[in-house]
């Protein structure tokens, strides 16, 4: 099989995996008798331990291979799900979704395999694949989820260990070591080699959007399922399926159309687009009800989303050097970690003790800010042309 497509099919079924338990989290957490702070806090801790290790990661990945450090990370995933799934109280909870963040390097790494083997010309169609992947797990993941919680809300999180499990064997089996070997320099372990990476001036501004991108997004899907519960009386199924919507949407653009604007219009001018629609869009989310507007504006916002993150990923890659690809995109999955691990705690505040849309509209006001960035990044020559 080609890389490309083994890397797909390994993101697509920890995607799955992980999409699987985003619907059901607050309803499991809230059977241990969770607040809603301490909902958005469980789903938070994931990402405050992979905005800790995945430089690490990705610095790792360079000196060791891709290979390896793919397999440990999706091998202790699969674990990590079984131990959630097994976990009767909340602090249980906190700890497997801890070490779950620990060991997530998974997409990092996959979008560094990506750089390895791909033109400059195809980066942007190499990174919607990866899009595309998540949109495949982010549709079917909560689909799966919602379906099965009939059968208790511990099912689905089996399943999606066991899914991990196997995505772990297909790993094995398929994923070979890129040829285009990396020699990470020495000072990518270094501290000081994070801040290097966002003095960059176009690196480290897609850096930066893709920080309050994430941040706003993670708000808004920290509460989403608390808003459409409490406002408009939707549960888990709806839920899952209102996020699968979004994912389908993803996979049609960043499957097959990405790579084609790319090369049209060039990766700045759709994240300028990108980042701007989808402000407007997050406003539009707190004041639509189900179903016909809350579906137009979940459609919006996943056509801008998919066209700002593929963008994103793809300009940060092709302005980086080929020796630091697995720490640059490490760095960019860590403050990605570190927006999840922090937005959903302000926005389960918000939601309580603000207004029940109130992440939706402060998410709105941060993706305005970002398109103010946005301006500030140069395209190069043939974007320019």
């Amino acid at each position: 099989m080609k890389p490309l497509l083994v890397i797909f099919l390994t993101v697509v079924l920890d995607l799955i995996g992980f999409g699987i338990v985003i619907p059901l989290l607050t309803f499991y957490a809230e059977g241990t008798g969770a607040t809603a702070m301490q909902v958005t806090l469980l789903m938070a801790c994931y990402s405050a331990t992979q905005f800790l290790f995945a430089p690490l990661w990705g610095s790792l990945s360079d000196r060791l291979g891709r290979r390896p450090v793919l397999l440990i990370s999706i091998g202790m995933g699969s674990l990590m799900l079984a131990g959630f799934a097994w976990a009767s109280e909340l602090w249980l909870l906190f700890v497997f979704r801890s070490l779950h963040g620990v060991f997530a390097a998974n997409i990092s790494v996959a979008q560094a395999y990506v750089a390895d083997v791909t033109s400059q010309e195809d980066r942007a169609k190499g990174m919607g694949m990866i899009g595309a992947a998540f949109g495949l797990g982010f549709s079917l993941g909560p689909w799966i989820g919602g379906e099965l919680s009939v059968y208790g809300l511990s099912a689905p999180i089996w399943l999606a260990s066991g899914l991990s499990a196997l995505n772990f064997l297909l790993a094995w089996l398929l994923v070979p070591e890129p040829e285009r070997k990396r020699s990470a320099r020495r000072r990518t372990l270094n501290p000081t080699a994070f801040v290097e990476v966002l003095r960059h001036p176009a690196v480290g501004r897609a850096i930066s959007l893709t920080f309050l991108m994430t941040f706003a997004f993670s708000m808004m899907e920290s509460t989403f399922a608390l808003f459409e519960e409490h406002q408009h009386h939707l549960g888990a199924q709806e839920v899952g399926r209102l996020l699968g919507l979004i994912g389908v949407i993803g996979i049609i653009i960043q499957g097959g159309l990405i790579g084609r604007l790319s090369k049209r219009f060039g990766e700045v001018p759709l994240i300028r687009l990108g980042i701007a629609g989808l402000s407007v869009s997050l406003l539009g989310l707190a004041f639509a009800p189900p179903w016909v507007p809350l579906l137009v504006v979940c459609g919006f916002l996943a056509v801008f989303q998919s066209l700002l993150q593929p963008s994103t990923q793809a300009l940060i890659s092709k302005r980086t050097s080929e020796e630091e690809q697995g720490f640059v995109l490490g760095t960019n999955q860590s403050l990605s970690a570190l927006a999840r691990a922090t937005a959903p705690a302000l926005g389960g505040f918000l939601f309580q003790h603000v207004a029940m849309s109130a992440s939706f509209v402060a998410g709105s006001a941060l993706l305005g800010l970002g398109t103010l960035v946005a301006l500030r990044i140069r395209p190069e020559a043939r974007e320019a042309n």
